[in-house]
């Protein structure tokens, strides 16, 4: 049996009027993350963490913001494209542990229902999918509302 880990970190910018996609759900709030995709961070970061985890580049690698299939994807598409790469691989996933980073909205409330999303299109249990919120304490991007960070940290396993 093999055990790998993997790490992902990604941001966004956030502009007034554009949707908000966060762990696959659409968050209410007057600003949205920028971005090719549905510019989803948290799904962002965990796709990067699994495919770092099975040494298989990163999410710009296979999806490149310069194709124009995916300018507006869902990001849950890319997501079960990560998943399909793995387990052809012969890899399933252990667990995710995940930080996103924002002032606002609050996060916390809809945690619930992404651990939902994801588990469901990840197909693991929703138990092995660990989201938590912080802020910056008002400091630097983050802080002055500009944008959006998370990471996420992986285990997968092999045979």
């Amino acid at each position: 049996m093999k055990i790998r880990t993997g790490f992902g970190y990604d941001v966004h910018q956030l502009r007034e009027g554009l949707p908000f996609w966060l762990g696959g759900i659409q968050v209410p709030h007057t600003h949205g993350a920028l971005g090719h995709s549905d510019a989803d961070v948290l799904i962002h970061v965990i796709c990067d963490a699994l495919l770092g985890a099975a040494n298989l580049r990163d999410i710009g690698f296979h999806f490149p913001d310069t194709d124009p299939q995916y300018k507006g994807i869902d990001s849950k598409r890319l997501l079960a494209e990560v998943v399909r790469l793995l387990t052809e691989r012969g890899y399933t996933i252990s667990n995710i542990d995940s930080t996103i980073c924002l002032e606002a909205p609050k996060v916390n409330p809809h945690i619930p229902e992404m651990q939902r999303v994801l588990a469901e299109v990840m197909q693991i249990p929703t138990e092995d999918i660990s989201i938590k919120a912080t802020t910056t304490e008002k400091l630097g991007f983050v802080g002055r509302r500009e944008g959006v960070a998370a990471y996420a940290s992986v285990l997968i396993v092999q045979g």
